[in-house]
């Protein structure tokens, strides 16, 4: 008996980021019966938070060669900067607006055509009706029905807070004023260096909890590690001292740190599952941030500037809680606990920009869209408030415990599973092995 092609699918993908570019990237180029609807509020797809920004110094923080859309292909990336007429090789760092140019260019290919549609707008509500089908509600009233929808929703929106900017491009400072950066990762690398090229001379003081700075990409080769080696399901602190024995490994083979944090890469997800749920929490509160500042890095070329300016005194990292800001007549008090005293300090400064990163918990802030699948059972959020509660493949698990068919969930949304699941290589790999996975599942007739 012959089999029969699948008939053409409609899927819908949420959000027009990273994530969701190349889930209608990877859906377009896995089966050509596939329709696909990408629903982005903004008017250009591709950026997100991450690659929006126009400051040709804001630097990817992982190399060339590790940035293609496709995993089967590394040099993807490589070849599109080449056909720009960029000089670069795989090992270089480019500018994170230059990234998302490239993710657009991603879908240029069925932009005129009959299977790909992007529509400008939010998404408001989501459900599973009719039956094995989804339909849904945008904010101008449109309703869309499909045979499946994918939440590509990116990271949780902060809050914003009263006294506190967002950007320093958006303020125009005395080149001599103190600023001041709450954060000390990667969005504060990135501030402090569109301060210092503008010429800023005045203090820039960086306050965290624990102070801690992103370390700097360097040469190296992954430590070769297999899945068996490691201590699937045992506590957090075995897995951390296990840890620290494959960098003394790695520095007896004449390498360093990052060699032993690359070989386990691939082996995050896999980790992260096996851990029960206690031993997770114990992570997030002990390890997570150490193991943030290891894994994401800065370039050297904007390390170097970094490091400059801690060296001259300009730029200073205290670790602290931050408490509230204050209007004042020179600028802004900014009031916060420093570690381990009792009571509070303060600075004055003429700003205070929020560095503080994406937040954890999605219903921080959380849309209509999150608002209406939680109300109405449809979604659930982890105990740890990391992600809403999914299988390992992303499928929505409904408030009654039940796995969805047609709705899932990818890269930060489905961090509560998989962790690991917020950098360009494991969504590439993801969204790659569920766009292969629906083109084999017939579509409802």
């Amino acid at each position: 008996m012959t089999a029969q092609p699948p008939s053409r699918r409609h899927v819908l993908v949420i959000g027009g980021g990273a994530s969701g570019v190349l889930m209608a990237y990877h859906l377009l180029r896995a089966a050509p019966e596939t329709r696909v609807t990408l629903i982005e509020r903004s008017p250009r797809i591709g950026l997100g938070l991450a690659y929006a920004t126009d400051d040709p110094d804001h630097l990817l923080n992982t190399r060339v060669i590790n940035m293609s859309a496709l995993p089967e292909d590394p040099e993807h990336f490589l070849r599109w900067l080449w056909q720009a007429n960029r000089t670069v090789s795989g090992a270089s760092f480019v500018s994170r607006a230059t990234y998302g140019r490239y993710l657009e260019s991603l879908l240029a290919p069925w932009a005129a055509g009959p299977r790909l549609r992007l529509v400008q707008a939010e998404a408001v509500r989501l459900t599973e009706a009719p039956p094995g089908r989804v339909t849904l509600t945008l904010d101008d009233r449109q309703t869309l029905i499909a045979d499946h929808a994918i939440l590509a929703t990116g990271h949780p929106q902060p809050r914003a807070v009263r006294g506190l900017q967002a950007d320093v491009t958006q303020l125009r400072l005395d080149p001599d004023v103190p600023v001041a950066i709450l954060g000390t990762g990667l969005s504060m690398v990135d501030q402090v260096t569109t301060l210092l090229k503008s010429g800023h001379h005045g203090p820039i003081i960086a306050l965290s909890r624990r102070g801690l700075l992103p370390r700097v990409h360097a040469p190296g080769t992954p430590l070769a590690t297999s899945l068996g080696e490691v201590p699937l399901g045992a506590p957090a602190s075995v897995l951390l001292h296990w840890l620290r024995r494959q960098v003394r490994r790695a520095e007896i083979a004449g390498g360093s740190w990052r060699d032993a944090i690359d070989g386990l890469r691939p082996h995050v997800q896999g980790i992260w599952t096996a851990l029960p749920g206690p031993e997770r929490a114990r992570a997030l509160r002990h390890a997570a941030a150490w193991w943030e500042v290891h894994r994401h890095r800065m370039p050297p070329e904007t390390a170097s500037r970094i490091a400059e300016a801690r060296a001259s005194g300009q730029l200073q990292i205290l670790r602290g809680a931050f408490d509230r800001v204050t209007p004042h007549k020179c600028g802004v008090w900014l009031q916060y606990r420093p570690c381990r005293h009792t009571g509070t300090a303060a600075l004055n400064v003429a700003a205070v920009i929020d560095c503080r990163g994406v937040r954890r918990d999605p219903e921080i802030g959380a849309g209509p869209l999150l608002r209406h699948l939680l109300d109405d059972g449809l979604a659930q959020i982890d105990p740890l408030r990391l992600g809403l509660v999914t299988d390992r493949s992303g499928r929505l698990v409904t408030l009654a415990g039940k796995t969805s068919q047609v709705l899932q969930a990818i890269g930060p949304a489905a961090r509560a599973a998989l962790w690991e699941i917020t950098a360009i290589p494991d969504i590439r790999t993801q969204t790659a092995r569920i766009a292969a996975e629906l083109s084999q599942v017939p579509a409802p007739s």
